[in-house]
């Protein structure tokens, strides 16, 4: 029963806890108290269901708890009985929704627009949008905005203090405010896609990238005129079209280049075709849009077999003007050693090497190792390939890497 009752709460967890919390949080514009309330009710349901067995309606359970931690904090901050009413108006809500999944509201995009607001810090936007709706780590996120960890907890718990102080409302805005906020919204859920890609085999982290996807065609279907939103999805189905092919039978890393075709999900492949034509004839091109046109010119070298790292290198210097990204920079130096050679792909690389974002940044050595072994620089390549090994948390990548690194031995 215990190991049951542990199982019931991971999926409710893993299902529920980002609509819960935008549920929680909208009346009162309290993240963390709904986070707090949230965490407690998580914690009573590890301590109780093991002992009185998994409520039939879990999410209803788990609600119906945060919500009493949630009015009783309410309640010791009140001071006027316009307060205690609006407690009482909140308390009957959550009540009447916790009497059944379906009729939880799912106020999941109007919470990431409310993070995205323009009285939030920009750069801590997308970031709190990863926390609050998908329950990542302040470790994780950091890792993916590159920013120390330490540092993006403490923006994290301004942020959310901002939204309350700010009082700012849960809602989707109107046309003329999106502009500064869904962008925000397209990071955080490409980062938790990007997240949930790299993790290959880990059930949660694919189930992350599930998410995302859910998420991004919810964008799309309320904002069917944004032609980002548009361009992220199809990013992420190009990406997700690949998943099958990047590892072989026996569980190895298979790279791009060396991916059985057979094994892509076309059906995934022609709705990002379609996504991303539509989003080119919708209106000014974007980050995505060019990310996008980057996967479909890989795509479609593979399938006729012809080379087009012209074309790649050229998207890579239109998407470096619009973002200025090392990362932009680095995939641009991939490709660019198909045209120019590797010594050409190195010296542009070195526009990034002192970038103090790059000293543990495991794509940056690995793309480094492979450059200089393919220029001859065997001793440069063994260092890079090596602090890339050590930097490697997919052990299908890091042995592949291992691999790498032992032909330069054998010669």
């Amino acid at each position: 029963m215990t190991e049951a009752a542990r199982r019931a709460a991971e999926r409710a967890a893993r299902d529920s806890y980002g609509r819960l919390l935008a549920f929680l949080a909208a009346r009162t514009r309290d993240v963390a108290g709904a986070e707090d309330a949230l965490a407690d009710a998580f914690a009573s349901a590890l301590a109780s269901w093991p002992e009185q067995g998994v409520p039939a309606n879990p999410d209803a359970w788990l609600l119906t708890v945060a919500r009493r931690r949630q009015t009783d904090a309410l309640r010791r901050r009140a001071t006027s009985k316009a307060g205690e009413a609006r407690i009482q108006l909140m308390t009957e809500e959550l009540e009447a929704a916790g009497a059944s999944p379906e009729a939880i509201p799912d106020r999941r995009l109007a919470l990431m627009f409310a993070c995205a607001h323009p009285e939030i810090e920009a750069g801590m936007r997308a970031p709190l949008i990863l926390q609050t709706i998908l329950g990542l780590t302040a470790i994780d996120i950091a890792a993916a905005f590159l920013i120390p960890p330490a540092a993006m907890g403490q923006r994290l718990v301004r942020a959310k203090a901002r939204i309350k102080d700010a009082a700012i409302p849960f809602a989707i805005p109107e046309r003329e405010e999106l502009a500064e906020r869904l962008d925000a919204v397209l990071d955080a859920i490409y980062a938790a896609y990007a997240k949930g890609w790299t993790e290959i085999g880990d059930t949660a982290a694919e189930r992350l990238a599930d998410e995302a996807i859910w998420l991004g065609k919810l964008v799309v279907s309320l904002l069917p005129d944004e032609p980002e939103a548009k361009g992220m999805l199809a990013l992420m189905l190009y990406a997700e079209a690949r998943r099958g092919a990047r590892r072989d039978g026996t569980g190895a890393y298979v790279p791009l280049e060396r991916q059985d075709i057979d094994l892509w999900d076309e059906a995934r492949i022609l709705a990002a075709e379609t996504l991303l034509r539509e989003a080119n004839q919708g209106g000014p091109t974007g980050r995505y849009q060019i990310e996008a046109a980057i996967q479909s010119a890989h795509v479609a070298r593979l399938v006729t077999g012809r080379p087009n790292w012209d074309a790649v290198v050229a998207l890579y210097d239109v998407l470096l003007g619009l973002t200025q990204s090392p990362v932009a920079l680095l995939n641009r130096a991939a490709a660019l050693v198909e045209i120019d050679g590797a010594e050409a792909a190195l010296a542009s690389l070195d526009a990034i090497a002192n970038d103090k974002r790059m000293a543990d940044y495991q794509p940056y050595w690995a793309a480094r190792g492979h450059l200089c072994a393919r220029a001859g620089r065997k001793d440069e390549a063994h260092e890079a390939l090596t602090l890339a090994i050590g930097l490697a948390t997919d052990e299908a990548v890091r042995h592949y890497l291992i691999g790498q690194r032992a032909k330069l031995q054998d010669g």
